[in-house]
């Protein structure tokens, strides 16, 4: 018997929690984790109350033609990175692992070489966030070591996107 390893575990509910999400253009979930516990978990949608854009049946952004990685405040959704931490304790988010996966809402394929915005990241860092683990295909998937964007600040580079 081969188990799954703890990565590929957390993947594949970050993957599930991104089921949840309301966005027509992607669809993402985030998972906190630590000491292989799930502190919370979060995906993209419209703030509570609010009409999601598939309720609506089309996405502002899209109508703009603003492309991906650019003009979030456009965007109705709070991401999925966000929500987790917002429903997370901040001192259980300190030294802990953030999984995240992002699917396609048309065909459900995991979409590689993702990765959070400027203000995720930023987020991500205040939480207390050490690790973030993306998925870009079944069984693949990329370890980032968030002290890393303190040392490149993209914030900086005056280049947008992800």
């Amino acid at each position: 018997m081969e188990r799954v390893s703890k990565h590929e575990y957390y993947l594949d509910i970050a993957e599930t929690v991104s089921e949840r999400s309301t966005c027509l253009r992607r669809r993402f979930g985030a998972i906190i984790v630590k000491n292989d516990v799930i502190i919370s978990t979060g995906y993209n949608g419209a703030p509570r109350g609010r009409k999601n854009c598939c309720d609506l049946g089309s996405c502002y952004r899209d109508k703009l033609g603003i492309p991906r990685g650019q003009r979030y405040e456009m965007c109705r959704s709070v991401h999925s990175e966000a929500n987790a931490i917002i429903a997370a304790p901040r001192d259980q988010m300190i030294g802990s692992t953030l999984y995240m996966c992002c699917t396609d809402p048309k065909t459900g394929e995991v979409v590689p070489d993702t990765n959070s915005c400027m203000m995720c990241k930023r987020l991500i860092l205040n939480a207390g966030i050490e690790t973030v683990v993306i998925r870009d295909r079944r069984g693949e998937h990329r370890i980032i070591e968030t002290r890393g964007w303190i040392e490149d600040d993209d914030s900086l580079s005056g280049e947008y996107g992800y």
